[in-house]
């Protein structure tokens, strides 16, 4: 189940609107809809821990294996971020339309796939980037 199927369910269960619960986790509506519509995702992790207590549901139901990694991409890449990482989960997940590996070995592959995703970004900006642009790069 995506994201935003979670937060529908769980927000209907709990008899709130988009509106109520955006108040309660410090968002707008518009954020809210996003997320159960659009198949956004959370831009800052602590809004996962917020809804979990809001919810009363572990964080990691919340956040998958994907959703994280998205959430990171988009923290750390922006908008473009969060966007290739989309695209590199739905190319790798086309990997396994045969049905060939196990479930563990699709974990092990796709968690590999997450982190080379994110250390190529990481050379990548500090390649290309400026210094005087760079976050939290100590040279």
């Amino acid at each position: 189940m995506k994201f935003g199927d979670k937060v529908r369910e769980l927000r209907t269960k709990k008899e709130l609107t988009q509106t109520e619960l955006g108040k309660l986790a410090g968002v707008t509506k518009r954020t809210i809809a996003g997320w159960e519509n659009d198949g956004r995702y959370p831009q800052r992790r602590e809004l996962y821990d917020i809804l979990a207590k809001v919810f009363e549901v572990p964080t990691s139901y919340l956040a998958s294996e994907d959703e994280e990694f998205i959430t990171n991409a988009a923290e750390r890449f922006g908008v473009k971020g969060e966007q290739d990482a989309k695209t590199v989960l739905t190319q790798a997940a086309a990997v396994f339309a045969g049905g060939e590996l196990s479930d563990e070995d699709r974990l092990a592959f796709m968690t590999e796939i997450q982190q080379l995703y994110l250390e190529s970004k990481d050379i990548a900006a500090k390649k290309f980037t400026p210094k005087k642009y760079r976050k939290n790069d100590l040279r």
